[in-house]
C-alpha cells in the first residue's frame, strides 16, 4: 500500500466516524432545555441576583443537607414563607416543589430519600418581613 491510499483511508475512516456520531446526537431523545420559559426568566435574572445578594449579606446557611437521615433541612424564622424547588437538572419529569409555609418552628425537615439517585439542585426562594431571598444548594444523592 502506498500513502496515497492509506491518507485517502484516514479521510474516510474520519468522515464516517465523524457521521455515525451525527446520527447518533440527532437522534438521540430526551434533551431538554433547563427550564421552561427561559429566556423570559433570564429576562428578570438581575431580580434573581439581588436577592442572592441580600442572603449573602445576612451570612447564614439555610439549607443544609444531612445525609445519613436523607432529609433536607431548612432553617428558616417563625413566620418566613417560600417555596423549595428540587431541581433535576438532566430530567423535569423529575422536579419537586415544595410550598414553606409561615407556621414553621425551627429546622424544616424535608425528606430527600425517595428522590431518585444522582445530582439535584435545591432552589429555595422565600421571604422574611417583606425582604425576599434566595439561596441554592447542589445535592448529591
Amino acid at each position: 500500500m502506498n500513502w496515497g491510499k492509506g491518507i485517502l483511508f484516514s479521510i474516510i475512516g474520519f468522515v464516517a466516524i465523524l457521521m455515525t456520531m451525527v446520527v447518533i446526537s440527532v437522534r438521540m431523545e430526551g434533551i431538554e432545555l433547563v427550564t421552561e420559559g427561559y429566556y423570559e426568566k433570564e429576562i428578570a435574572y438581575q431580580e434573581q441576583i439581588n436577592k442572592e445578594q441580600v442572603t449573602l449579606d445576612q451570612n447564614r446557611d439555610v439549607i443544609s443537607m444531612n445525609n445519613q437521615d436523607q432529609t433536607l433541612l431548612l432553617d428558616l424564622p417563625n413566620g418566613a414563607t417560600g417555596i423549595l424547588h428540587l431541581f433535576r437538572p438532566s430530567d423535569a419529569s423529575l422536579d419537586q416543589k415544595v410550598v414553606i409555609d409561615g407556621e414553621n418552628q425551627g429546622a424544616i425537615e424535608i425528606p430527600v430519600g425517595n428522590l431518585k439517585a444522582g445530582y439535584w439542585k435545591a432552589q429555595l426562594y422565600w421571604s422574611e418581613n417583606g425582604v425576599e431571598f434566595y439561596q441554592e444548594k447542589k445535592i448529591d444523592l
